[in-house]
């Protein structure tokens, strides 16, 4: 039934929740796929150098602990595991990567946290429960 799953998570408490409700639900499926997606907001080209590639670095290595802290509460799961850090609108890029990898179900928080605000809920969540090409598990 649920053979793909994305799993968008932004390093909140809910998001940490959902990545092992993905896990336990990927070994409940034998799902062939999880793939896990780190969406955030791009920084300003107006902060100029050196201001802006610090910004850009440390986002991204932030993005990066997101993404291995969901891959250790994710857990071992048959599936293939497939990992995308992406620069923008979190939303938009949820229901694109949801889109274009076919996913048959998006697993998300429902609250968002940090510099990485708006992941997960409140605004964002409900963008991707309303233009998503896919069901949506939200998990508290």
């Amino acid at each position: 039934m649920f053979e793909k799953i994305l799993l968008a998570v932004d390093g909140s408490d809910h998001a940490l929740r959902a990545a092992r409700v993905a896990g336990d639900l990927a070994r409940a499926m034998n799902s062939t796929e999880l793939r896990i997606v780190v969406a955030y907001e791009g920084i300003p080209p107006y902060l100029g150098e050196p201001n802006l590639e610090y910004a850009i670095r440390s986002r991204l290595k932030e993005a990066e602990e997101i993404m291995q802290k969901a891959q250790e509460t994710a857990g071992k799961a048959p599936a293939q595991i497939h990992t995308e850090l992406i620069e923008g609108s979190p939303a938009e890029a949820i229901i694109e990567v949801a889109r274009t990898r076919e996913s048959n179900v998006i697993v998300m928080g429902s609250r968002g946290m940090g510099t990485l605000t708006g992941l997960v809920l409140g605004s964002t969540s409900q963008k991707v429960v309303s233009h998503a090409p896919c069901p949506v598990l939200i998990v508290r």
